[in-house]
């Protein structure tokens, strides 16, 4: 499989700074790359699609990442269908990213972090 759409999915930090991530279906196979992802589950909203925020992460290679997915059995369990992705080269650039989205936004399946 591959990309579930080609439209991107847009997430908004709580700095206010847009992110834009492409749409996978969950089988897809990554190269091994850096970036943020997050589970969502797509459905169908009147004529366009919307997404539930499952799970949001960060990883430096998202060829292997989830295998073993620590909160798999949440972001299954809340019927996750999508993985939306976003390349970022270095460590500090995906901590930033990811706190800035995880304190702007509601996770499911993520710990609370304090801003």
């Amino acid at each position: 499989m591959g990309k579930a759409t080609e439209n991107k999915l847009t997430v908004i930090g709580k700095s206010k700074k847009v992110y834009e991530f492409v749409i996978y279906t969950l089988s897809t196979e990554f190269k091994e790359v850096g970036g943020i992802y997050i589970f969502t589950k797509r459905y169908k909203n009147g004529d366009k699609y919307s997404h539930t925020f499952i799970y949001c992460g960060k990883t430096d290679d998202l060829s292997t990442r989830f295998d073993n997915h620590h909160k798999a059995a949440c972001i299954k369990k809340n019927n996750a269908n999508c993985i939306c992705v976003m390349a970022v080269n270095t460590e500090k650039e995906r901590t930033l990213i990811e706190k800035d989205i995880l304190t702007g936004n509601d996770f499911t399946c993520n710990e609370v972090l304090n801003s």
